[in-house]
This record gives C-alpha cells, sequence and structure tokens, in this order.
C-alpha cells in the first residue's frame, strides 16, 4: 500500500545550518529529555537542534573528523557520539532504546531492519532522502541512493512501523528558492504507541 500526500515546502536537508523542517515537525511529538540519534549524521547538523530542544542527543557516523569537531562543538559524552561503520561490520548502537532516530539524505538498505530496531516502543524514526526521478536534477542519480516508488513506506511496515505520515513527490524549484529535488519522507512509530500525540496539519470534513 502506498499513501501520497501533498508535499510541503521544506527542501530537502543540506549543508545549510537549517534543520530540516519535516525533522522538527515530527520531533515537536517526542517529550523533552528524550534519547534522539542523528544516524549518519555527518557533523551532526540536526541533532545540535536536539540539544537546544531538550533532547539527549546521540550521534553516528563513519566520519571521525566530523563527529570529533561536533563532540568538540556541543561538548557531548564520548558514549553517544560514534564513529562507525554503519554498513559493515558488527552493529554498533544499542537496540531499542531511542525515542527518535533522524535520517536524512543517507540510504543503505541492507541495515533498515536493523535501523528500525533502534527504536523504544513508542519511538519515532523521522526519515528523508532521495527518491527514484533525483537524477533529473542532479546527484544523487545511482539507483543504489534513490528510493524506488513507495519503498520507504513498504520498508517501515515490512519493519513492524506504524506510518503517521508519508510524503513522496518532488519539493524545490521556486523562484530564488532551491533547486528541485524528488524526495521521500516518512514518520513511522514502533507500536505500541498513542496515535494522539501525531497531530495532523489538516482536520478532516
Amino acid at each position: 500500500m502506498t499513501v501520497t500526500l501533498p508535499v510541503a515546502s521544506d527542501p530537502v536537508p543540506s549543508a545549510s545550518p537549517r534543520p530540516s523542517a519535516w525533522i522538527e515537525r515530527w520531533l515537536a511529538t517526542i517529550q523533552a529529555g528524550a534519547r534522539v540519534l542523528d544516524f549518519a549524521a555527518g557533523g551532526g547538523r540536526h541533532a545540535a537542534s536536539y540539544r537546544r530542544l531538550g533532547f539527549e542527543a546521540w550521534v553516528a557516523d563513519i566520519d571521525e573528523d566530523a563527529i570529533g569537531r561536533w563532540r568538540q562543538a556541543e561538548a557531548l559524552p564520548p558514549g553517544r557520539a560514534i564513529v562507525a561503520d554503519l554498513e559493515a561490520g558488527g552493529w554498533p548502537l544499542p537496540r531499542g532504546t531511542f525515542d527518535a532516530v533522524v535520517v536524512t539524505r543517507y540510504l543503505y538498505r541492507p541495515r533498515f531492519a536493523l535501523l528500525a530496531d533502534l527504536l523504544a516502543p513508542g519511538g519515532v524514526l523521522v526519515y528523508e532522502t532521495f527518491a527514484r526521478g533525483q537524477e533529473r536534477y542532479g546527484r544523487p542519480a545511482r539507483p543504489a541512493f534513490l528510493l524506488e516508488p513507495g519503498e520507504l513506506f513498504s520498508r517501515c511496515r515490512t519493519a513492524g512501523l506504524a506510518v503517521v505520515a508519508y510524503e513522496d513527490g518532488v519539493i524545490g524549484g521556486g523562484d530564488g528558492g532551491p533547486p528541485p529535488a524528488r524526495v521521500q519522507r516518512v514518520c513511522a512509530v514502533r507500536p505500541p504507541f498513542d496515535a494522539a500525540r501525531f497531530e495532523l496539519d489538516a482536520p478532516l470534513g
């Protein structure tokens, strides 16, 4: 089953320090003090915003220099700034312990189930990355880095997550705005959870 919603105007995350509005929207459903992981974080752009929101921020990435810079800038305890190959070797992250996991501009299919298993009951996966059709607009263009139609929705369901919101389409490209990009993004939750936590934009009726 594929559900397609109107795509909001926020651009796909970039090197800009501004966090993704899609990420911020769904993190607003999580209580202060929650444990939030920025997965494949690079320099931890989103994790810096988590700290300001009162979350317990974690970051994980293969780039030792980037994680080191963020750890130094934010005084993050070493145990919460993890340098590891997320695509090979032993799984470096504690399963079933995160209240939210955030992923942007990253796709590695073989470990998607492990990624979903990081969530505690009621934990939220907020994911945003490129999809097939992005090759019309620029990089990435290789199929390995582009989601197939409906794929992100389907992978969440297969991993045992309940999909709260899903968007699939082209964003950006307006006058003076960011260039267009073809994306999919999802907010999915590990059951059991209270659906009343998640307020949708448009009322029914």
